[in-house]
């Protein structure tokens, strides 16, 4: 149900910084929940820049068009997930939050989208795999003993798992921060890869 302050013009003048960045944000908000009710193909910028009560031009000139917009979410669930590396972050603590993240509803809204898509957008589907799995992949890879790719592939394939297909179907919810954790661990345990017990 939208409110009063939700249909509220935006004042007027230049924003500040802050306020830019919760612009985007608001955009690639309007956009996910637009694109998941209807598909890709079928929301116009025009209609994403009336939900985000951005103009068009903004939309253009920060993010691009339609696909733009779509990777641009892809991009900002990863950064949040793999930003800057972390000094001292562990392997266990990145495969938390890999899960955690790729198992939210964001997350989950975005990848049955890009199913439904990628014949249609067989380039966008490129683009999301690189954006998303195989950042992760990387990742994965510079914490994983030997920088292996192999293993960071493998323990990718494990933190998505069985409980990643029945979240697509829609048969479960999204993981509350314990049971996100245990999944992790046993990823990372069925591949040798548990750190030892202190």
């Amino acid at each position: 149900m939208s409110t009063e302050k939700d249909s509220a013009p935006r004042k007027r003048g230049r924003p500040t910084m802050a306020e830019r960045a919760q612009r985007l944000d608001d955009v690639l908000d309007a956009a996910i929940r637009l694109f998941s009710e209807r598909g890709l193909a079928q929301v116009s910028v025009d209609e994403i820049a009336t939900a985000a009560r951005v103009t068009k031009r903004t939309i253009y000139a920060h993010l691009g068009d339609r696909t733009d917009v779509f990777l641009a979410s892809v991009e900002r669930l990863r950064d949040r997930t793999v930003p800057d590396p972390v000094d001292g972050e562990s392997l266990e603590e990145l495969s938390i939050r890999i899960v955690e993240a790729l198992h939210s509803d964001e997350a989950i809204g975005l990848h049955r989208l890009m199913v439904v898509e990628a014949r249609a957008f067989p380039e966008l589907a490129r683009r999301f795999y690189d954006e998303g799995p195989e950042a992760y992949i990387r990742a994965l890879a510079e914490l994983v003993p030997g920088a292996d790719a192999g293993t960071a592939a493998a323990l990718f394939s494990l933190l998505l798992g069985e409980p990643h297909r029945r979240r697509l179907l829609g048969l479960i919810p999204a993981p509350d921060a314990a049971t996100a954790a245990e999944h992790a661990r046993v990823a990372l345990h069925s591949l040798g890869l548990a750190p030892s017990a202190h």
